[in-house]
């Protein structure tokens, strides 16, 4: 979903992520849970921190800091995962907080900047302004490889 076919009215979870405001679709957010230990995957990638049992299914947990380019986190008592659900595959995302629910406005979803870089328009699918605050709205679907997704 691009930036053109977000609805004004949608409503967007926002969480705090190394020091930052992230937005991403609420209708994709089966539930949000404190931070526990995971088991690692030997050769996992370095954003996947390892699966937890969520309720006798497997939820693969990933680093969202780390899976967006801006440094691990570091995980403590205070993190939280956020249960996401994108194409029918569960995952957890790995933030420091929950900030808050907003209501999409006309007017405060602007175009992703051009930054020459294809990998910033892969995640970011526009960007909010709240007073003074600038919120960069996410897509999930890129979280996951592809191969991840087919398989669901």
């Amino acid at each position: 979903m691009n930036q053109a076919e977000i609805p004004v009215g949608q409503e967007l979870i926002v969480v705090e992520i190394a020091g930052q405001r992230f937005a991403v679709d609420i209708m994709s957010v089966r539930e949000i849970r404190g931070w526990s230990a995971s088991t690692r995957l030997p050769h996992a990638p370095e954003h996947v921190l390892g699966m937890i049992n969520l309720r006798g299914q497997v939820l693969p947990v990933i680093d969202f800091a780390a899976r967006l380019g801006l440094g691990l986190s570091d995980a403590n008592a205070a993190s939280v995962v956020i249960v996401a659900e994108v194409e029918g595959q569960l995952f957890g995302l790995l933030v420091d907080a929950v900030c808050d629910i907003l209501t999409l406005q006309e007017g405060m979803l602007q175009a992703t900047p051009d930054v020459g870089s294809p990998a910033v328009r892969t995640f970011v699918r526009g960007v909010i302004t709240v007073d003074t605050a600038i919120i960069t709205l996410l897509a999930l679907e890129p979280v996951l490889p592809p191969e991840a997704l087919a398989a669901a």
